[in-house]
């Protein structure tokens, strides 16, 4: 079927749906105003339940999300990138007193502090 046809069928389909519609309509006894058919018939129908679909969809992935970063909000551990290691409070104060930021007393002093807390 060449493309003329084609769209020369297609065409005439979509021309004898609205009056399909008011037809089915007044059949049934049910006037639904000026269009003569209800909202949720036809394409209208379609793309309303598509479009509730998608909102219920992202509430629902958007009340999973926010569950799961409350719970594990609290249980985070540090994060190691490549080439990088966690390094503890000592091991800091260690590097500074080794490059001369601080004299001994005050390495001491810390080291203290340090070993108190844990």
């Amino acid at each position: 079927m060449d493309a003329r046809r084609w769209w020369l069928s297609i065409s005439g389909m979509v021309a004898l749906l609205p009056g399909t519609w008011t037809d089915a309509a007044a059949a049934n006894g049910q006037d639904w105003g000026p269009w003569g058919m209800h909202m949720m018939w036809g394409s209208w129908g379609v793309g309303m339940m598509l479009m509730m679909f998608l909102v219920w969809a992202a509430l629902i992935a958007a009340l999973i999300f926010c569950i799961r970063w409350l719970v594990t909000a609290g249980h985070r551990e540090p994060q190691v990138g490549a080439g990088h290691s966690v390094e503890s409070a000592l091991d800091i104060l260690q590097k500074r007193y080794a490059r001369g930021e601080m004299s001994k007393e005050e390495f001491e002093d810390m080291r203290k502090v340090l070993q108190e807390r844990d």
